[in-house]
């Protein structure tokens, strides 16, 4: 991997706690009409004065503005956010668990892990490749059915195993923290 590459993740327009902020306001201006720091500290299950202090950077970049009843709103660049990242997080469990067959509630956490994440090349990229999946074409239920089929499974033997190549994933855990 070139040096420099692993930098561009300093480079997204949001963190993964941006996102969630953008996307709670826009849900709950959705379902009340309005968002309070109250409500969504309670939506994302935190104190108010996290939520406060959390809100700020969102503010100074203007992507959230709160008017003189300290009600939230998001601007049309905090909008626009908020609807690409539910519309990547929508794509990638589609992918996740329509196509690759991922359990359900894994494909939900791993899309919201990645969800803010992609550029708009990928994002739309994923969409017009999950738009030809769901066309249903012949080519389309051909792979599908050949994708079900395909079934290469470790066999724990890394020098010979064409799943894992350098290291064994099925004995890959997690490093304790």
């Amino acid at each position: 991997m070139p040096k420099a590459i692993w930098k561009e993740y300093e480079a997204n327009p949001l963190t993964h706690s941006a996102a969630h902020y953008l996307m709670t306001i826009r849900a709950l201006l959705q379902e009340r009409g309005y968002a309070r720091v109250t409500d969504i500290a309670r939506a994302l299950n935190i104190t108010r004065g996290s939520c406060s202090i959390s809100l700020k950077p969102l503010k100074r970049r203007g992507l959230v503005r709160e008017d003189d009843n300290k009600f939230m709103q998001l601007s049309a660049e905090g909008e626009r956010l908020a609807q690409l990242v539910e519309k990547n997080d929508q794509a990638l469990v589609a992918l996740l668990h329509g196509v690759m067959g991922v359990e359900a509630e894994q494909a939900e956490i791993d899309a919201c892990k990645i969800e803010h994440l992609l550029s708009l090349e990928t994002s739309l990229k994923l969409a017009s490749f999950l738009s030809f999946i769901q066309s249903g074409s012949k080519a389309v239920k051909a792979f599908m059915r050949e994708l079900e089929t395909f079934d290469v499974t470790c066999t724990g033997d890394v020098a010979q195993c064409e799943v894992c190549n350098t290291v064994c994933l099925a004995e890959a855990k997690p490093a304790a923290p």
